[in-house]
């Protein structure tokens, strides 16, 4: 009998265990995508911004809600951060590689409180093509994503509003405001 060492990935390296599971993640999300505006477009018949407003927010409430779930995860081991800012670069090294599987190309602030985070080749845009007449559908491709980090965010005690601009395909802009309390 032979036996064959194989050793499985590390968990550390990402939320997904490989290849296969990131291709699965990528249709997963396509598929959410199409399903939440396919359930509103079948209750009226047709859509219209206010029911394409309605998807988004869909979209964004699931992304918050495994946001909080992954961060819990990811931040378990590690110490409390110092202030906004180191929770930001945290976001845009360690938790975009898990979760993006690469960082973010550029993090800009005010110090005021407003973030932009530059993804040259975000990868949820990438399986879409790159001509102008697609721009229009990356919204609803990205509000997932925008509800991610907002969690993430609102796990580690900032609560925020997240939104993404996207002029060139796959690149992105997520611009984070952090909303301060009273």
């Amino acid at each position: 009998m032979t036996y064959v060492n194989v050793i499985p990935p590390s968990p550390e390296l990402s939320i997904y265990g490989g290849m296969a599971d990131e291709t699965l993640f990528e249709f997963l999300h396509m598929e959410i995508v199409s399903h939440v505006y396919k359930e509103q477009q079948s209750s009226k018949g047709t859509m219209d911004n206010k029911d394409r407003a309605v998807c988004v927010s869909v979209l964004e409430g699931m992304g918050f809600r495994v946001g909080q779930g992954l961060i819990e995860r990811l931040t378990r081991d590690s110490p409390s951060f110092k202030d906004e800012l180191d929770i930001m670069k945290f976001i845009c090294k360690d938790f975009w590689t898990k979760v993006f599987r690469r960082q973010v190309d550029n993090l800009r602030t005010n110090h005021q409180g407003t973030y932009v985070l530059q993804d040259n080749k975000f990868n949820l845009l990438t399986q879409l093509s790159n001509g102008k007449q697609y721009l229009d559908q990356a919204p609803k491709y990205l509000a997932f994503s925008c509800g991610v980090v907002r969690g993430a965010l609102s796990n580690l005690g900032l609560e925020s509003v997240v939104t993404a601009e996207v002029s060139v395909m796959p690149s992105c802009k997520f611009q984070v405001v952090i909303q301060k309390l009273p």
